[in-house]
């Protein structure tokens, strides 16, 4: 259902000298109301009166899929020469229901001006930015009791499937972190890796046997947009059932814990502990879970420390990544065993809530697990060692 909150479609105010960049700020004001209100003839007519009109059509069709709760432009740049132009501006809007402060898409419209007016010709991402989904086919929409699936040439029964397992993510992951999220999370599961690397502004080369991603903003703000699941469903169609259950409960973790997470969190802890809560309950031991690192304790190749950030990259040989992972999981599974689930928990928060990279795991292993990083590498080590081995 399309929402009727119009509290961001206020005019602002315009880009530049020149007048028309205010006019081109209400054409795209009356372009957001037909959105939210459901008007497609209004919308349709925001467009230049040409061939444009049926692309535009279709778009609005599309969006009409989406549960919006507001819809906004924001013009940052304007370029005229005559009756062209060109317009930068902010695309703002926000999911009912999951989305606690709007989603900022960076766009570049084309404008024509014809009979004293302006029309868009053409809206598309800006330079460097990501496509929405809507961009790239009929959105099909599948709602379960704690999750929104939205897809493109996807099926429904394959959709559901998403629901089914995001809906049961939820409550792991809230038994294991707790209340303090919106205990919802939205699936994007576009056609194929491409789509994918495209919703994503990155090479789909990176992404690769990746199954998901989770996009957001770490740093714990207030109004913080909710994240989105991204799905690859090349490589997400090759996994057993186990298997997708645990992709959209790590990356549900990632979800619940984003507040929480901060350019203090290295990343073997925040995909440590997304891994350890998927596979948390599961019964699965560290042979099953961790077999690039079996293979390296038992090689004599056990590593020296835990893995560094980079470690973690998308793009690099695929047996390094699975051991950073690895690494990770085995780092947070010995914080839950010997010092407990509820200190895991704590730690994790004391690391994010920590101002700064340096100092901050040294100092949340002080004062939450009353230990140092050299001692709780050792200790790791040797965990290694004795699960692995």
């Amino acid at each position: 259902m399309i929402g009727l909150l119009l509290a961001g479609l206020v005019a602002c105010g315009s880009t530049g000298s020149d007048p028309a960049a205010a006019d081109v700020q209400r054409l795209l004001d009356r372009r957001a109301q037909a959105v939210l209100y459901g008007n497609g003839s209004a919308y349709v007519t925001t467009w230049a009166p040409s061939g444009e009109r049926a692309a535009a059509r279709t778009e609005f069709e599309r969006l009409r899929a989406l549960p919006l709760e507001s819809w906004s432009y924001r013009v940052t740049g304007f370029h005229r020469s005559g009756d062209r132009a060109t317009a930068e501006a902010d695309l703002s809007y926000r999911i009912a229901g999951y989305d606690k402060a709007p989603l900022v898409a960076a766009r570049t419209l084309s404008l024509r001006r014809a009979e004293g007016h302006w029309y868009v010709a053409a809206d598309r991402p800006a330079k460097d930015a990501s496509e929405q989904l809507w961009e790239q086919g009929a959105v099909q929409v599948a709602r379960g009791e704690h999750s929104l699936i939205l897809g493109v040439g996807q099926s429904t029964k394959a959709l559901r499937g998403y629901a089914e397992l995001a809906d049961r993510a939820v409550p792991a992951v809230r038994e294991a972190w707790g209340e303090e999220w919106s205990g919802r999370v939205v699936v994007l599961v576009p056609e194929s890796l491409e789509e994918m690397a495209q919703l994503l502004g990155a090479p789909a080369s990176g992404y690769r046997g990746i199954a998901a991603v989770t996009t957001g903003e770490t740093g714990g703000a207030a109004k913080a947009p909710a994240d989105r699941i991204v799905v690859n469903p090349d490589a997400y169609a090759v996994l057993g059932g186990f298997g997708r259950q645990v992709v959209l409960t790590h990356e549900t973790t990632h979800v619940a814990t984003r507040a929480q997470t901060s350019a203090a969190t290295p990343l073997w802890l925040s995909e440590g502990y997304a891994d350890w809560v998927g596979y948390r309950g599961t019964g699965r031991g560290p042979a099953q879970v961790a077999p690039e690192l079996r293979d390296a304790v038992r090689e004599g190749r056990a590593p020296g420390g835990l893995p560094a950030d980079k470690d973690f990259e998308f793009g690099g040989e695929a047996g390094g990544l699975a051991e950073a992972y690895e690494a990770g999981w085995m780092a947070c599974r010995l914080i839950a065993e010997r010092w407990g689930e509820v200190r895991l928990g704590e730690f994790y928060r004391a690391v994010g809530a920590h101002g700064s990279r340096e100092g901050a795991v040294e100092d949340a292993m002080r004062d939450v697990l009353e230990t140092t990083p050299e001692k709780f590498t050792e200790q790791w080590r040797a965990y290694l060692g004795s699960q692995l081995g």
